[in-house]
């Protein structure tokens, strides 16, 4: 339980203080972090009360760079971006930047209309994926949580299979380029009331946070175990 049942960044049982996270990344090898892709890569989501607002990649450039002061750290993220638009305009960019680390987070628009090319799709995306891999960087991405059930989901649940198709590709694409899959689906931060910003497509900046924090851990799970 919270303080008086007010949840807040600072006791949120979801999340890593900035103490810990540190502690977890503070070996990471990583010196060029690089994002990708749309609104979700960009950050974009609501205010919350007694958290800070800040997206989720924003959240752990801030680790990596607390960890190692000399990151380089771009993220191309750009509202409303298909993945034909990342493919053509931003990869070219982020290759240029040569990351050793990498996110990639797109195709809910390309879907977000009845009738998106789920081929087309998985086509761009396997480009992406492809070249950053091949530029040897560590690549990471994540599946899109499960929040359509809640009642005031109604209007969007038309997308669920649509995004629940995105994540099989997601998934299938992560396995190919033996990139980090971190797994939102069933992720309880799913099931907070508070989640889904006002145009109930982003998460609200307490998502971000638990976002985050869950990719700090799958960053961590990369780094070799210390030497006892």
């Amino acid at each position: 339980m919270t303080h008086n049942g007010i949840r807040t960044e600072a006791n949120d049982p979801m999340l890593l203080s900035n103490t810990a996270a540190l502690e977890l990344l503070a070996d990471a090898p990583w010196q060029r972090y690089a994002v990708i892709g749309d609104s979700i890569a960009h950050g974009v989501g609501d205010p919350s009360p007694g958290y800070d607002t800040a997206g989720w990649a924003d959240r752990v450039a801030a680790v990596l760079t607390a960890a190692n002061p000399a990151l380089a750290y771009l993220n191309t993220g750009r509202i409303g971006a298909t993945s034909a638009q990342v493919r053509a305009d931003q990869l070219p960019q982020v290759l240029e930047f040569a990351p050793d680390l990498v996110h990639i987070s797109c195709g809910g628009n390309d879907l977000f209309t009845p009738g998106g090319n789920l081929d087309e799709l998985r086509t761009n995306l396997d480009a992406i994926f492809g070249a950053l891999a091949r530029g040897g960087a560590q690549v990471t991405t994540f599946t899109l949580a499960d929040v359509w059930e809640a009642e005031r989901m109604a209007p969007m649940r038309p997308m669920r299979d649509r995004m629940s198709a995105l994540n099989d590709i997601t998934r299938e694409l992560a396995a190919r380029y033996d990139a980090v899959l971190v797994e939102f689906w069933d992720h309880p931060l799913r099931l907070r009331p508070d989640v889904m910003s006002a145009d109930l497509i982003h998460f609200t900046m307490s998502g971000h946070a638990v976002v985050a924090t869950e990719m700090v851990r799958a960053l961590h799970g990369l780094l070799p175990e210390p030497a006892h």
